[in-house]
């Protein structure tokens, strides 16, 4: 990634109760392998997807103690079938990133803000249809949001020119996204780099 001029990155593959244990330490192990190897910080994390919202706390807690350092939940896209209350499940259990959470309600954003926890505004298809909806509710609440490539093939990561186009286009100013920017680099810093 060093190429696309990133300073660090996050994996955070997708995981349930199946595979968790077998992803995290390998993304650990890896991410060790490449420091005196690649500029380029990487992060080992996961997200958690498609898991029964009773389950949430728990896989969140083992993803933690597996040594994830960014935990990230899929929410409740639009374009996917997701478990309803899955969004509410992610918050309370603690998650850093809610990932394309949809159509989130009102109090869910109120939660997110109470927590901390952001909310992602995506550049990937389909899941960013609802990031005007997720910003809008995260002004007025003053939750934390994320731009976030969502990547699954080298293709999808964006450049800064795009990642900034994306929360312009979520009805941001260039101030506005400027602060997410600066919001999440201070994040990193203080939890993990």
């Amino acid at each position: 990634m060093e190429i696309k001029g990133y300073q660090a990155i996050a994996i955070t593959d997708h995981a349930d109760t199946s595979n968790i244990d077998l992803i995290i330490p390998r993304l650990c192990r890896l991410a060790e392998e490449m420091k005196p190897v690649c500029p380029t910080i990487l992060i080992p994390g996961i997200e958690i997807t498609h898991v029964p919202p009773d389950l949430i706390s728990r896989v969140v807690q083992d993803s933690r103690k597996l040594g994830a350092k960014i935990v990230v939940c899929h929410g409740e896209t639009i374009v996917e079938p997701v478990h309803p209350g899955t969004n509410r499940a992610a918050l309370e259990a603690g998650v850093d990133i809610l990932a394309h959470p949809g159509l989130i309600q009102a109090e869910e954003v109120e939660l997110a803000a109470q927590k901390g926890i952001f909310l992602e505004l995506s550049g990937r298809k389909g899941h960013c249809l609802t990031n005007g909806h997720v910003a809008r509710l995260a002004k007025k609440y003053g939750a934390r949001l994320a731009i976030n490539s969502d990547g699954h093939a080298p293709s999808d990561f964006m450049s800064d020119k795009f990642a900034r186009a994306v929360g312009m286009g979520a009805g941001l100013d260039a101030t506005e996204v400027e602060v997410i920017y600066e919001e999440v680099w201070n994040w990193l810093r203080q939890r993990i780099l």
